[in-house]
This record gives structure tokens, sequence and C-alpha cells, in this order.
């Protein structure tokens, strides 16, 4: 009987687990996972309602959401993609939704509903689960791998990876030669200190354009202000593809915001023809964009040296150009950031030369699988992590279930 130990008892570990042992009843599979509970990052995901995955269904399409990792995941989303995780759920009595914003969440709106199929499914296929099992030393040993830890020794046939972003395992997968990417955070909101946006938390635009100064970082989508400084999809995106060059910088940058994502011409002239239309009504009781919030424009029209009396006939052409300019190129200056909601997630982990897609095995042992966030393979918020984590389990499982 073939024995495959699995380290990590999280969404990668459990998926991995379950799809080998279904497709080969004969596999003896023990996870081993360091804390006192099992799937903690799916518990807290979404705000606590798992966020499974995302409605993109092109390999293609889906791959542009994953700064690292973007080539390599290209064939296996031809393998296991996002409509094979609402059939693989759907047919273990956990149906998906899709939500406006094309995140997809369980119909129970709760991560339980996950937690519970993957806890069912292993007492159901007997695969064995130790927590409090933190591993500290893998090797091989004629012709086995031993997996070292505090409670215990384990003999196998195969090791998976599946410890997720663990300096601690990152260490110890260079002791088998492997080489690793050093992580830096991803995914985390700007700190900005701005009399512009101060007190003004919890305001949002649909669609701004955000980019770092001096470099050709971009993003576009919601924007939201928050106490502490810039988040939303917009910002989150920047961080996740700016993850290395923000790291560099020590998190100090300066941030180029363009609220309407609009040219600031084309703004211009929507100002120059309210002075013609409305030459009476006064700049700060109105914005004339819908996208606007009455706080933001407020704040916009005081920093273009308006005043709180002027009519839109009393502007002078510079007035109007600073007011174009706050609305499509203020420049916003970020100094440190703050990690999104409990999603920590990491820009690093194993070296993806050193990996073959087919199989998610090591190039160099043979036995030796790795899945999840250990690889150096991240992507912007929305499912899309979880979505690599079922790809990479699904083909690693394939992979385990044959006889050796």
């Amino acid at each position: 009987m073939n024995k495959i130990i699995i380290i990590g008892g999280g969404a990668a570990g459990y998926f991995t687990a379950i799809n080998a042992k279904e497709n080969n009843p004969d596999l003896d599979i023990t996870i081993l996972e360091k804390g006192k509970d099992v799937l903690q990052k799916v518990k807290i995901s979404g705000g606590g309602r798992c966020n499974v995955t995302h409605a993109c269904f092109e390999p293609k399409e889906l791959v542009k959401f994953y700064p690292r990792g973007e080539k390599e995941l290209l064939g296996p989303f031809h393998q296991f993609m996002t409509g094979d995780t609402f059939e693989w759920f759907d047919d273990r009595g956990v149906p998906l939704k899709i939500e406006d914003d094309n995140r997809v969440f369980p119909e129970a709106n709760t991560s339980q509903a996950i937690i519970d199929c993957f806890q069912k499914a292993v007492e159901k296929l007997e695969i064995k689960v130790l927590t409090n099992h933190g591993v500290n030393s893998v090797y091989q040993q004629d012709n086995q791998w031993v997996v070292n830890t505090k409670e215990q020794v384990f003999k196998a046939d195969k090791v998976v990876i599946a410890a997720g972003s663990s300096k601690k395992v990152w260490e110890l997968c260079e002791t088998l030669n492997h080489s690793v990417i050093e992580p830096v955070p991803s995914l985390f909101t700007f700190n900005i200190n701005d009399k512009r946006i101060v007190d003004l938390l919890g305001i949002s635009v649909p669609n701004a354009t955000v980019n770092i100064v001096g470099t050709k970082l971009e993003a576009s989508g919601p924007l939201l202000i928050t106490h502490w400084g810039m988040s939303g999809p917009a910002v989150l995106k920047l961080s996740a593809f700016g993850a290395r060059i923000l790291a560099d910088k020590k998190y100090q940058y300066n941030v180029e915001v363009n609220w309407l994502s609009r040219p600031t011409d084309k703004i211009l002239n929507v100002l120059l023809n309210l002075k013609k239309k409305e030459p009476r009504k006064t700049v700060i009781l109105k914005s004339p964009f819908v996208e606007i919030s009455k706080r933001l424009w407020e704040r916009f029209v005081k920093f273009s040296d308006i005043s709180a009396t002027h009519n839109w006939a009393d502007l002078n052409s510079r007035q109007l150009e600073n007011l174009a300019n706050q609305l499509t190129k203020g420049v916003y200056n970020a100094n440190g950031r703050t990690t999104f909601k409990d999603e920590f997630v990491t820009a690093g982990g194993i070296d993806l030369k050193e990996i073959n897609f087919k199989r998610f095995e090591s190039r160099k042992h043979k036995n030796l699988f790795f899945v999840g966030e250990v690889l150096n393979i991240d992507a912007v918020t929305g499912g899309f992590n979880f979505q690599n984590a079922w790809t990479g389990g699904f083909i690693c499982a394939k992979a385990l279930a044959e006889e050796s």
C-alpha cells in the first residue's frame, strides 16, 4: 500500500488528499497540520463566507489575475478550471453561487459548508488528519521519505508539501536543495496620510485608475478611502502586481490617482461647459460627476484654491486646471502598508522553474510534490488563490494515485 504524507491541513492539502484517495482507494494518506485547527484560511476567507473561486471560465483570461504563476498555470487550468470547481462542490452537496462582482461563494453563505464538505470526505475516505504535528525535517532514506515531527516519525512513499506561506517549511525545502524566492507581502492597502482624504472613511469611487509614480505599475477599478489611506480592488491589484517593486521601495512611494479614469482634457472641458451653462451656481455645492461624492468634491474644490463662495463664473483658467488635475492626476504620498483584512498573501516561495506542472512534482526529487501558496504563485483578491489550490491539488492527486 502506497503511503502518502501531506504536510499542511489547509485548502490545498485537503483537496489533494480527497482527490487522491478517490482516484485510488488503496492509498494510505495522512495529513499533518502544525496548528491545533485545520482549514483556518478557508474559515476566514471572504469574511467567513469563503470566496471559493472566481467566475472566469477561460484559462487564458484566468491566468491574467496571477502576477506570479501566469505562464505556469495555463496548462493546469486546461485540466481543472473554475467550471470543474463548481461541479466538484456541487457533486458533494455544496452548490456555489456567482455574485455581482464575479466572486463565487457557497450558496449556504458560510465557509463552514466547505469545511464540513472536506471533513465529511476525509472521514468517509479514512484519511488520517493529525493536528499539532509541525514538521521538523524531511529527508530520503532507502527510497522512502522520512518525515519527522515532534510527536513521531513517519515514513512515506510520496510527500506533498502544502503548508502555505510558512517560513519554517520554506527553510525545510531549502534543505532539500530547492530554491525559495524570498517572500514579500502581496495584497495590502496603501497607508496615506493626506488632508484631501482624511476623515472620508468609507467613501468610494466605482472606477479609478491608480499608478505608482516612476514605474509602469497601473491598475483600474473601484477605490475605497479607509481610515489608514486607500484600499479597494484597484489598490489591491496594484499591490499584488507591484509586490516586489513596492517592497524594494520599503513601502514609500507616490501614488497618482485618476478618480474618474478619464483624460484630464475631457474633464477640463466638462468644467468649462459648466462655467458657461451655470455661471451663477456655487462650485462647492454639487459635484458634476456622479462618481464623486459631495464630501470628496468639497475637498477637491478646496485644494484647487477655490473658496466656498466662488461661483462657476468666478473661476479663472488656473483654478479650473487645478480642479481638473485634482480629479485626474492627484499625487498622494504612501508611507507603509496595512494587511488586507485577515487575508495575508505573500509573493514568494518555491522557484517555479523547479516544478513539473504536469504533475506539480519536484524536478529535483521524484515523489516530492508542492501545491498551493508554498509555491511562488499568488493572485489578486477574488477567489483566485483558492482556484490555484484546487487546480494544483487535483493534478497532484492524479499523480499520487498512480501505482509506483
